[in-house]
This record gives C-alpha cells, structure tokens and sequence, in this order.
C-alpha cells in the first residue's frame, strides 16, 4: 500500500490551523455553575465544587475537585464573602487559572452585610411609620448602601460567638436577577478573551439567558406582587437581594448573612418579637438544620414554608439559575397564598 495518502493527510493536518482549546472552568456553586454553563452551551461545560444541597460557607473539597482546581483554565467564583475557604486552594492549585470574582465585577448590585440590629432597626422604622410614630434619632437609612455601622453594638445584640469580617458585602448575590444579567455578560467576555475562537457564541448564549431572565423577571413580579409589606421571619440572611429588589419585608432571621451560630440572647429577642412585628410567615433552608426556627415560632400560628438560595431541587446545568428564582418566587407567593 502506498505510503503517498497518508503522508499527504498529514501535510494537509499539519497545514491546518490547530483548534483552541477550550477553557476548563471550574465554578463554586450551583447559580454560577448554572449562568456558566448558559455561557458554554454548544462549548463545553463546567466544573461545580458545591452541589447545591449543600452550605457554601462551610466545605471540604475531595480530592477530585482539588486536581479540578489544578487543571483550570478559568475559576469563576462569587467571591471571598461567600467561600472564605476557597481562597488558599486558589492560590496553591489554581496557579495557572485566570480567576473572575463575580462580587466584584462591574456592574455589580452590592449590599453591605447586616447584622441582626439592622433588620430589626429597619422593621422598626417600619412599624412605626404604619402608625405614624417618630423614628428614633440617628437611624440614618440613606446611609445603609454604604455605612458603616458600629460593629460592637451590633454584636451587643446578636452576638455570635464568630468572628467574621461584617465590613464587605452580602455575597447573596446571584439572588438579584439583575446580577444574574450581569454575570452572563463577565463571564462571556472573560471566556471570549480565554477563547477567542468561540467568542460569538459565548456572547450570543450570554444574550439568551439575560432575555430569558428578563422574561423570569417578570413573571416573579407578578406572583410576589401580594407579599408587599407582609413581614417575615427567616432561618438565615441569605434574601437581601431578592427581598430588595422586589420590595419584601424582613422582620428577622435567626442567622446572619454568613450562617454563623446565634445567640441565646438574640434567639429570645427574635421570639419575644415575633407577635409585635406581625411576622406572618417564617422560612427555612434545605442546606441547614433549621430547629431552630422551628422553635423561635413554636406555639404560634406562623406558617414554616421552604426557600432554597442554591437550587437543590434541580439538576445543576443551564437551567437550574432561572428556576432557582422561580422557586423563591413561588415560595414567597406560597406565603401570600397562605394568608388569604
């Protein structure tokens, strides 16, 4: 047989220009996991470290992940507010990866940690505006995107045990769906940069699921439009920027923004409020223990829904972030249907 095809095949593969290779991106949690694989779609597909029934302030990676980290091309991450543990696997086996911290990007929406003081000062200045009360002197509300509150008061009434840096932002912050638009567009442009070759369809499927969150957008509005000014209790301060967005009520929580352990003190504050609040609906979380909460309402007539951040309920891929917030949109509207 003669050897001339496949000495001219080879000249034609070596004349060819070589594909790129497409980036390995390796994502903390299940809602960038999610706007990740939107971006990929038809590409390829990323790597998830948290499986969403499970709490991302707190982890151990197996050692699987860790040789994950160490083939990266590209992490994406919310940021060190939410996965403080993730930063020395960062450092010592991602060195080749280019890292996108999504709390930081432009564009953006941040809002600062609160502590339990905040919300319950923010339902007080509440419940005394429906009665027409005098606020108390020196709650400045303009002050609370950026202020930047004594800390020690705060944890005078919650104290919780930990010591967390409560200075930088919530990092719930996939749970704005503005964020969400937001971070399709980071993540496109990062992977058109790491990935020249397939940069029309990074951006053109970074497109489709911002109109498709638009869409979602909509749609919860509507639905949560009955829970205006029902207040609410929750196991952990994980909705700021849902609750935002969409003009919800917080009255309390039994945990703060970074799930850290709560006080007997401020469990008893938190009860011995419950009825003067109003609270209407408490809500818990699949990723923790929530006792409890159960036992902050216990004896009281206040409806225990669920309301998951992470996406449990689906599988993780291009689809899990838009029902996420469905979900929590159907959970509040739950609420709402409740008290009918």
């Amino acid at each position: 047989m003669s050897k001339f095809p496949l000495i001219v095949a080879a000249a034609i593969l070596a004349a060819a220009p070589a594909l790129a290779e497409v980036p390995r991106v390796v994502t903390d949690i299940a809602p960038v996991h999610s706007l990740t694989a939107q971006v990929m779609k038809g590409v390829g597909e990323p790597v998830l470290l948290v499986a969403p029934g499970q709490s991302p302030h707190s982890y151990a990676l197996r050692p699987s992940q860790a040789k994950a980290l160490e083939q990266a091309g590209l992490v994406v991450w919310v940021g060190h507010p939410l996965t403080p543990w993730l930063e020395k696997p960062l450092e010592a086996l991602a060195t080749k990866a280019d890292k996108l911290e999504l709390i930081e990007g432009e564009g953006t929406i941040e809002r600062p940690y609160r502590g339990a003081a905040d919300v319950l000062a923010e339902a007080d200045h509440d419940h005394a505006a429906e009665h027409d009360h005098e606020v108390e002197a020196g709650h400045d509300h303009a002050a609370e995107a950026g202020h930047d509150h004594d800390h020690a008061d705060d944890h005078a009434a919650d104290d919780d045990g930990h010591h967390h840096d409560h200075n930088g932002p919530d990092p719930h912050a996939w749970l704005d769906p503005e964020n969400g638009k937001v971070w399709l567009g980071l993540i496109a442009d990062k992977l058109a940069a790491l990935d020249p070759e397939h940069a029309e369809i990074y951006r053109a499927n970074a497109a489709a699921g911002q109109a498709r969150i638009d869409a979602v957008e909509q749609d919860i509005a509507t639905e949560v439009a009955p829970m205006a000014g029902v207040p609410f209790v929750s196991y952990h301060d994980a909705f700021q920027y849902f609750e935002l967005h969409y003009g919800l009520t917080l009255v309390g929580r039994v945990t703060a923004s970074d799930a850290s352990d709560p006080s007997p003190a401020h469990l008893a504050q938190l009860r011995d409020r419950l009825d003067e609040l109003g609270v209407r609906c408490a809500f818990t979380e699949p990723q923790f223990d929530t006792r409890l909460l159960k036992a902050a309402v216990a004896g009281r007539d206040i409806p225990i829904i669920e309301l998951d951040p992470l996406g449990r309920n689906h599988e993780a891929g291009p689809d899990l972030y838009p029902l996420l917030l469905e979900d929590v949109g159907a959970s509040f509207a739950t609420c709402a249907a409740i008290l009918k």
